[in-house]
């Protein structure tokens, strides 16, 4: 992510040698997605999911933003729903053809 320019440390773009510091803002961006972070405590170790997680906390504003993006993402589902099955060949010609004509 931080190769992709993805993550922003205090509202910069950084690299991956950059130090943390407790109370720095981390935003990610991952696809439509992008939560800021607040860093609240750091380890000298590697840890466990649940407990690494207990060392940042995510601001109220990315969690608004996180929730209206998801339900946006799910009443756009339902405008563009899915068929239950793939289409056939004849079915794919069509389609094909119609997309065609609509050009």
């Amino acid at each position: 992510m931080i190769e992709g320019g993805k993550v922003h440390y205090n509202g910069q773009r950084c690299k991956a040698s950059r130090t943390v510091e407790v109370g720095a803002s981390i935003k990610l961006t991952q696809g439509t997605d992008e939560r800021t972070v607040i860093v609240m405590a750091l380890s000298e170790k590697r840890l466990a999911a649940p407990l690494a997680q207990t060392l940042y906390q995510e601001t109220e504003e990315s969690q608004k933003l996180k929730l209206e993006r998801a339900e946006l993402r799910k009443m756009n589902l339902l405008f563009a729903p899915h068929p239950d099955t793939k289409p056939d060949k004849k079915m794919r010609r069509q389609l094909l053809l119609i997309k065609s004509q609509q050009s």
